[in-house]
């Protein structure tokens, strides 16, 4: 094919883009405007200039984007594409991890460890330590864990940091320090890494073997990074040692839009985007603004909504698509109108333009809401998948079977021989296993050892030994057999096919179909033609395998040729596209969330996060709110979302029949209208008070007590009657002094209020 016909296809922004290989590049891209197209030819064109494939790296944030990115350049160049460095941050710094992993003290078959993993390790270590597993929540201080290593802050460090102490002190969780310790430590004697660390060690990799970090220098001639806007620290740290240093090229192409950066979160810093051209030489910015996905009242609308952010890269996002319709508002009286009324109008749009149920997506600000949708899409018989709950790999058959897997080729992995040492029963009892595990902690040993060292009964020390004698076996066996061969005899062997055959109950042969689909998903990765991912070329080991699943996430187990609606959080929805999409629940307090009112910069994010839920939609776009909502026990009044105000009048149409209840449409709400609890009708409620929220500084919520006077930023003083609920579920009555009518009832988990006395 000729150069000229290979990019006939590309508009003149696209073509440029492709085009500019030399120096540091930056690509704008709005929302459907073809960037994994941009990143396609780019890299293809490379390859067609003889650019060695291997040279080439290319980071996308999911494994799909990674699969879509691959079949095409395959398709225009051919199977070298199978030889670049292509998929997620995590996958490929996994790979290199691997090869060098012996420089910073771990085995090249290093254990990863999933959020899961992490949480029950951290719980072990509270037992251990005897904290109250109340007050040091392990997923708080897995989060905590997590965002310093995103920061580059080692145990040591985190230590001597006297604000992070101070802030762990005022949480009444002074030994997080400690716990993070002994979390690094224990990880390592199970020759494990979790997410963070692939990128954690990775960067120190990097940063303490010069030849190493010259060796990739030297190999990534040509970098690409895809949704460059989710970048956090760490990652960039990583790019700019990769690509910025005397006498570098600075070949390194990101791609991104600032309007859809929503993962602050997760430690996403939009800010690396917004100065990329200070940190970067003579940057070459192109901007993406025709959007092929969706139709002019869509656009148009996404346009009106962003420029109410101050922080952004500004751009004008266009089509040729047609104006489209326009975009349904709907009003609800109440979440259960509105579930019927959704899963009607899906099945509506269905009938009348000839849909298909995989061509609709219902999205919501957070999980809570997507029970009543649920329930009237099962009335209609629509059949629906949700995103974001227990996906196949967490069931328990399931994560059995990969302990198995686990410990075949770490024996060390602690946290697998947990789940396995008595499963199917084979007499190690429940104080065998703690024996070992004491002995393990007290000789700063892996549990494996401990197994094979501490003194046990009889009974369990034969046990233990057949099961070591199993697992050395097969562990002899995945040396030189692939992943499918060992995983069958791993079932096998182990006893979990008797185990799960003796239970005939409906449930039970459901688990033994879910592991049997299991061992065929390993036949279809052993039997791939394409690379997995996370794998090396024709890799095809039980290694391979294990570090392939613990890296796919739940949109890339999306069937795309399943007829289903998709129900999912917008965060989860990002990346996908759909014909006609709902976005629910759009009231003040849920989207924008309560937590983000009084924040500008977290406004702007919520902002950000509903442009991203509009522009999934290519035809149709229908929003949703309910004047009042049954949620956290109570029922609650809230305001339609401020972000429906925002949009274009011309663009939006009311439904026939309902009041038009959003006045002044262009009007731009800098402050939130207050929420209204249950016993404060909408008509009565008193105006806010207001608080300066910059000296505002809310207590955890953990120390909240009964009888304590507190401030609240909407509300003001009060003083707290009742607490009920156990954990993260505790909610308070507090009567605020300047609010008429009954108490208030507040989850204490999403209150944020500042203690008083």
């Amino acid at each position: 094919m000729e150069e000229m016909d290979f990019l006939r296809d590309l508009n003149p922004r696209q073509r440029e883009a492709v085009e500019a290989t030399e120096g540091p590049v930056m690509v704008i891209a709005g929302p459907g405007s073809g960037k994994t197209r941009v990143l396609t030819y780019r890299i293809a064109h490379l390859l067609r200039r003889n650019v060695q494939p291997h040279r080439i790296l290319a980071l996308t944030f999911t494994n799909k984007a990674a699969r879509e990115m691959r079949e095409r350049i395959t398709a225009l160049v051919g199977p070298q594409a199978n030889s670049l460095w292509m998929g997620t941050f995590h996958s490929v710094f996994a790979r290199i991890l691997r090869r060098e992993a012996h420089r910073i003290g771990y085995p090249s078959h290093f254990t990863i460890y999933d959020t899961e993993d992490s949480k029950n390790l951290i719980r072990e270590i509270l037992q251990e330590l005897k904290l109250d597993p109340q007050v040091y929540a392990p997923n708080a201080l897995r989060t905590r864990i997590s965002l310093a290593k995103s920061r580059l802050i080692s145990p040591e460090e985190y230590e001597r940091i006297p604000r992070l102490r101070q802030a762990d002190e005022a949480s009444r969780r002074p030994h997080t320090y400690l716990i993070y310790h002994k979390y690094v430590e224990y990880c390592r004697s199970a020759a494990a890494m979790d997410f963070d660390d692939l990128l954690y060690y990775f960067y120190h990799l990097l940063d303490a073997h010069p030849d190493v970090l010259d060796k990739y220098r030297q190999l990534f001639q040509y970098t690409h990074v895809d949704e460059f806007q989710d970048t956090n620290h760490l990652q960039y740290r990583i790019l700019k040692k990769l690509t910025l240093y005397p006498e570098s090229p600075e070949n390194i192409c990101i791609v991104g839009d600032d309007a859809q950066s929503i993962y602050a979160f997760r430690g996403a810093d939009i800010s690396n985007i917004l100065s990329f051209q200070k940190d970067y030489h003579n940057v070459k910015v192109i901007k993406l603004e025709q959007n092929y996905r969706s139709t002019a009242h869509i656009v148009q609308a996404a346009n009106k909504l962003i420029s109410y952010n101050r922080r952004q890269i500004e751009k004008s996002i266009w089509t040729d698509r047609g104006e489209g319709a326009k975009i349904h508002i709907m009003t609800n009286t109440n979440e259960g109108e509105e579930g019927r009324r959704v899963a009607q109008k899906i099945q509506e749009i269905c009938d009348r333009y000839h849909l298909r149920y995989r061509d609709i997506a219902v999205l919501y600000r957070m999980n809570a809401l997507s029970r009543v949708f649920e329930e009237y899409l099962r009335r209609l018989n629509i059949p629906y998948k949700i995103f974001g709950g227990i996906t196949f790999y967490q069931r328990k058959e399931v994560k059995d079977m990969l302990a198995y897997l686990r410990l075949i080729v770490n024996p060390h992995d602690s946290e697998a021989l947990k789940r396995v040492i008595n499963y199917p029963k084979r007499g190690i009892g429940k104080a065998s296993v703690e024996r070992i595990l004491d002995f393990a902690r007290s000789h700063g040993i892996s549990m494996w050892r401990a197994m094979h060292e501490a003194a046990l009964p009889t009974k369990a020390h034969k046990a233990a030994a057949e099961l070591s004698h199993l697992i050395q076996r097969l562990h002899k066996l995945a040396q030189t057999e692939d992943a499918y061969t060992v995983a069958y005899r791993a079932f096998k062997l182990s006893g979990l096919e008797r185990e799960l055959k003796r239970d005939d109950s409906t449930e039970g042969v459901e688990r033994l179909q879910n592991v049997l689909a299991l061992l065929d998903g390993i036949k279809e990765f052993v039997e791939a033609e394409e690379v997995p991912y996370g794998a090396e070329v024709d890799d095809r080991s039980l290694y391979s395998y294990l570090q392939h699943i613990a890296l796919l996430t739940d949109i890339d187990l999306k069937d795309d040729d399943a007829d289903y609606v998709s129900l999912m959080t917008v965060h989860s929805a990002k990346g996908l596209e759909f014909e006609a999409v709902f976005v629910v629940g759009l009231e003040e307090n849920l989207f924008p969330s309560f937590q983000t009112i009084h924040n500008p910069r977290e406004i702007e994010e919520e902002r950000r996060l509903f442009y991203v839920a509009i522009t999934r939609a290519k035809r149709f776009l229908i929003l949703s709110h309910a004047e009042s909502r049954y949620l956290w026990g109570r029922q609650v009044y809230n305001e339609p979302s401020r972000f429906i105000r925002e949009l274009p009048e011309e663009s939006i149409e009311f439904p026939v029949g309902k009041v038009k209840v959003i006045p002044d449409i262009q009007e731009h709400f800098v402050t939130a209208p207050r929420a209204k609890i249950s016993g404060t009708p909408p008509q009565q409620r008193s105006p806010a008070v207001k608080i300066d929220p910059q000296s505002f500084t809310p207590s955890p919520p953990e120390e909240v007590r009964t009888g304590q006077r507190v401030l609240h930023l909407q509300f003001g003083v009060g003083k707290v009657l009742t607490i009920d609920g156990v954990r993260d579920k505790r909610v308070a009555t507090i009567k605020f002094d300047e609010i008429p009518g009954p108490p208030k009832r507040i989850m204490l988990k999403f209150a944020r209020l500042q203690i008083l006395n």
